[in-house]
């Protein structure tokens, strides 16, 4: 039998913390989870994902573990066989709420290891949980504003009544919280892999529908704002439509093309609201009648601007 390093498998110390270990086995399972990777050892990786996180996630089992490496130096995929005596103290008696240790896994190392509990007796696994599905949800920004509902289809793998596995078309009603962040996760219990002990979770992270008009920074907001030459020059009242309303705004007479005016509060609502920043972008109208080409001649002639002067 081949040692398995648990905190290896994870990517984390063996000092890790509970929370630590938590948010290490997420990640790994969002990378290789079979519906959503295309890694090629994505089953095999995402077993062995679940199986160190059902011991590492376990105080007691976790303790066993621990003590069983404490003054020994073994070594991921080295030959190993459990001391006869290893164990003891670690719920021998058996029977007892948390004092027994299940081959919950399938895996020879694990059962191997923990047979050695509770009296050398191997207890059948109890009915585990469907996996967590993960996947995501692209929402408009405006939905982040105000909150939304969605609906969302998904293919999701399941067994039929042969309990083949089969894929089928599912709907998924959604709810956008009022204040979501690009990355975030929404959780819809229940609705996950199906397993004897219920179903798992469906995580779904939030990413936004591309828009020209803004740039997304965490809370803050970039929106592009078209001015006409003549109100970044001699500047003036304007009034702009923001993602939470319209606004007027002052733009400061002299202003150039790419000027930042920052709106304080205006950005995606939260415990602390970001900012909206509008980005001024000078548009020039077109020179397509006699009369455009004329005014357009005479600020040629009489101001005799030259943009390059200087550069």
């Amino acid at each position: 039998m081949e040692y398995k390093d648990y905190y290896q498998t994870l990517g984390v110390a063996k000092t890790a913390s509970e929370d630590e270990i938590k948010k290490a086995y997420r990640k790994l399972v969002r990378k290789y989870h079979p519906d959503v990777s295309k890694e090629a050892d994505a089953q095999a990786k995402t077993q062995e994902i679940n199986e160190a996180y059902g011991v590492l996630s376990d105080a007691e089992k976790r303790a066993a573990y621990d003590d069983l490496g404490r003054g020994h130096q073994y070594r991921a995929g080295q030959e190993f066989r459990p001391p006869p005596d290893w164990g003891r103290g670690f719920g021998g008696g058996g029977g007892g709420a948390g004092g027994g240790f299940e081959d919950a896994m399938g895996s020879d190392f694990f059962a191997d290891l923990f047979a050695n509990l509770g009296g050398g007796r191997r207890r059948q696994a109890p009915p585990q949980r469907g996996d967590d599905r993960h996947a995501t949800i692209s929402i408009d920004l405006a939905d982040a504003y105000n909150g939304a509902t969605r609906t969302i289809n998904m293919m999701v793998a399941d067994r039929d009544a042969q309990d083949r596995i089969v894929t089928r078309e599912r709907n998924f009603s959604v709810n956008i919280p009022k204040g979501v962040m690009a990355g975030q996760q929404l959780r819809l219990a229940g609705q996950g892999q199906a397993g004897p002990a219920g179903p798992g979770d469906l995580y779904l992270e939030i990413q936004f529908n591309p828009n020209p008009r803004y740039r997304i920074d965490g809370r803050d907001v970039y929106q592009t704002v078209p001015v006409a030459p003549w109100e970044l020059a001699l500047g003036g009242e304007i009034e702009v439509t923001t993602p939470s309303g319209k606004v007027n705004v002052t733009v400061p007479a002299g202003s150039q093309s790419g000027r930042k005016l920052r709106l304080r509060g205006r950005g995606i609502p939260g415990k602390e609201t970001g900012d909206l920043y509008l980005l001024l972008e000078v548009v020039l109208p077109p020179a397509t009648s006699d009369k455009a080409r004329e005014l357009y001649q005479t600020m040629a002639r009489e101001l005799a601007f030259n943009p390059r002067a200087g550069g």
